[in-house]
């Protein structure tokens, strides 16, 4: 259950959350013609509070509605407020984020003709999303029936809500047969991502990611890759296939709602030594340090709460 916080921000004002309500003719939640983003506000160190990486995540929610030909009624500027003023007038010095622009009430059918376009902002405290033992000790994955999107069926590199049909069928599939996580494979039959994650593998010390092909790109993948580059790894972002993911020497999901999540088992075979290796270790540490403030090299990526 998502625990309730005092305000949301829609369409330019505060309201309290019980009264951010939609008609039932809403055309995105018919058609599923939507965009968000994920984003986390974390509690530094030294006592105050940062959205991670606010700018891009902001620009990535416009280019998804500029390239779903929706305009969103605000500025990046006044969205990158707005999420500021959100999160202090709930009290939040730590939550998850979930900006969100959609079709409103007006003609149905597949055009959505002049019907408004609507934006809201909601926070919430969020804990891991795989779980505080996943981000310790591992999860469980199991490659999903559901392939990946190809990506002339749908706009892969934007965050539509109507693409995570897709994951959600993924995800169904998988955790009813008892794993934590699906990998989905892209329709030529590589590795693409998981249902909401980027996905890495390490072998020899040498980091492979798909490429920005058929995936999403990740705010967080962005990162990561900075990051390994920055401590001498050599970082490929290159295909594979689902073989290379059984014989890794680690493997790990990145993403805003999973951060750093480790894999320990993939298609009941292990990974490794069965339990998060020093590559995702090092990397999850000098993150979780970075997020909350820790690593001056790249405080640029915090946008602070004041």
């Amino acid at each position: 259950m998502v625990e309730k916080a005092d305000k949301i921000w829609m369409d330019g004002n505060l309201i309290p959350w019980d009264e951010a309500q939609l008609h039932v003719l809403t055309h995105s939640l018919h058609y599923g013609m939507s965009v968000f983003e994920g984003i986390r506000c974390y509690r530094c160190t030294e006592g105050t509070s940062a959205v991670f990486r606010l700018k891009e995540h902001v620009r990535r929610l416009f280019d998804s509605a500029h390239a779903l030909l929706m305009k969103i009624p605000y500025s990046q500027d006044e969205i990158f407020q707005a999420i500021i003023d959100t999160l202090k007038a709930n009290g939040q010095d730590e939550a998850y984020i979930r900006p969100i622009a959609f079709i409103g009430e007006g003609a149905m059918g597949l055009h959505p003709q002049d019907n408004p376009i609507h934006t809201a902002i909601i926070t919430w405290k969020w804990g891991a999303y795989l779980g505080e033992e996943g981000l310790l000790k591992g999860i469980r994955a199991k490659i999903s029936s559901f392939t990946r999107h190809h990506v002339n069926i749908m706009m892969t590199k934007t965050k539509t809500a109507g693409n995570y049909v897709n994951s959600t069928l993924a995800k169904l599939e998988v955790t009813r047969a008892g794993y934590d996580e699906a990998i989905m494979l892209d329709p030529e039959g590589y590795v693409a991502e998981g249902t909401g994650e980027n996905i890495f593998i390490v072998r020899d010390n040498r980091i492979k990611t798909p490429p920005l092909t058929s995936i999403l790109g990740g705010i967080t993948r962005d990162s990561v890759i900075a990051i390994a580059k920055d401590e001498g790894f050599e970082v490929e972002e290159k295909r594979f296939s689902r073989d290379e993911l059984y014989i890794a020497d680690e493997v790990f999901f990145t993403g805003t709602a999973a951060e750093i999540t480790p894999i320990r088992e993939i298609d009941d075979r292990i990974i490794g030594s069965g339990s998060p290796g020093p590559v995702t270790k090092k990397l999850q540490e000098i993150f979780f340090g970075v997020v909350k403030g820790e690593v001056e090299k790249y405080k640029h990526w915090l946008s602070y709460v004041e």
